[in-house]
């Protein structure tokens, strides 16, 4: 009995060893499939921000791209260029993009600033609704709320909320339901509305 219980032991002891080297060869072999995957990398050719004073033609430096150290830029997409409208104030992106052979998507984006340069006033600063201050036709008091403006390019501002805190602070809603946007500013100190959105709508 006890000469069975030892075959036994080494029995099980030598599959275990068995075992265990066949799983380590198997990791290995895992290991040795396993392929190097390489991401399309890019230079901006030019600022990544560019103002264009409104009304100038503009033309795009474009950009180099490389994969694994080989040139890739034939292979990159633009996009955003026909979007630009250089007699419309505002921000316009334009997005370089380009797919390497396993499938892996990449890009770079630059900002064109449509804007007039010779706007000087900067009306950046944290501002707070004063008191008489309403909803247009209504008597609901929007007074003692506040939002913030910042200077994006020469004569257009952001602006963290048009409606002065309606949804995000008077309604309690938060700041996604801001009405962020661009507004823009001439020298004569007249104020325009470029674009505004409330991100709380999309979701």
């Amino acid at each position: 009995m006890e000469i069975n219980m030892k075959k036994i032991f080494y029995t099980l002891a030598a599959c275990l060893f068995a075992l265990g080297f066949s799983a380590c060869s198997d990791d290995n072999d895992a290991l040795t499939d396993t392929t190097l995957t390489h991401y399309v990398s890019f230079e901006l050719l030019g600022d990544e921000f560019v103002e264009v004073p409104l009304g100038t033609e503009y033309v795009d430096a474009g950009v180099r791209a490389e994969l694994n150290g080989e040139d890739y830029t034939s292979n990159v997409t633009v996009e955003g260029l026909e979007d630009i409208d250089v007699n419309q104030l505002g921000l316009y992106e334009v997005t370089y993009s380009a797919v390497s052979p396993d499938g892996y998507p990449s890009s770079i984006t630059r900002t064109v600033a449509v804007c007039d340069p010779t706007v000087k006033t900067d009306i950046s600063g944290k501002y707070v609704s004063q008191p008489g201050s309403t909803i247009l036709g209504t008597s609901v008091s929007l007074a003692g709320y506040d939002f913030t403006i910042k200077k994006a390019a020469s004569g257009i501002f952001f602006i963290s909320d048009m409606i002065g805190g309606l949804y995000a602070q008077r309604a309690g809603y938060g700041s996604k339901y801001a009405l962020q946007g661009y507004i823009s500013l001439d020298n004569d100190n007249n104020i325009d509305v470029i674009s505004g959105i409330v991100m709380g709508r999309l979701l």
